[in-house]
């Protein structure tokens, strides 16, 4: 009775084992892709005294992301509107009201296009409005040529020794298990 459950509890550990191995070879599989939660302004946030043109013309806004804006929630609101709007610090009529009430207010950019927002009650005049242009993220990179000198294309991966490593452990783990 004693060596049938040892066999039975050896099993399901084994089991047990190769599924956590498979989980970890599907991770390493699994391309990177990250979406980014972009603080509007940094660490001012949105606020009169940021110049977000200037903030925002070195990044890249890719669909997935998010604009976290970060104001006083007793002075200030984000409100999408269209370009014309934009351009005239027209509150009358946006096309969305992001404000919450909390003044932590978080904006999917989940459509390839451009996003304007303002500030109203004034605040767009001071320089409160931003424009983003959201584009589908970049395919990923093309594989590399083949090397002249031996001929044999080098791969993405080379030098990648996670899979590999992570088979290894669970061969000399289920061999232990077996044995003990």
């Amino acid at each position: 009775m004693e060596g049938l459950r040892r066999r039975v509890a050896s099993g399901s550990l084994s089991a047990a084992f190769g599924v956590v191995v498979f989980m970890c070879a599907v991770l390493v599989m699994v391309p990177e892709v990250s979406a980014t939660r972009w603080t509007v302004g940094g660490n001012k946030g949105w606020s009169s005294n940021v110049n977000y043109t200037i903030w925002a013309q070195d990044k890249h806004f890719y669909n997935g992301d998010w604009l976290f804006f970060v104001y006083d929630r007793n002075q200030m609101d984000v409100l999408e509107v269209n370009k014309t709007n934009y351009e005239l610090c027209n509150a009358e009529h946006p096309l969305h009201n992001w404000t919450t009430g909390a003044g932590r207010d978080v904006v999917p950019l989940n459509v390839t296009r451009h996003y304007y927002f303002i500030s109203s009650k004034g605040f767009c005049y001071g320089g409160m409005k931003i424009a983003v242009r959201v584009e589908n993220l970049p395919p990923p990179p093309s594989s590399q040529p083949l090397n002249e000198k031996n001929g044999a294309p080098k791969s993405a991966y080379e030098g990648l020794l996670v899979l590999p490593a992570v088979l290894a452990i669970g061969a000399v783990w289920d061999a232990f298990v077996r044995i003990w």
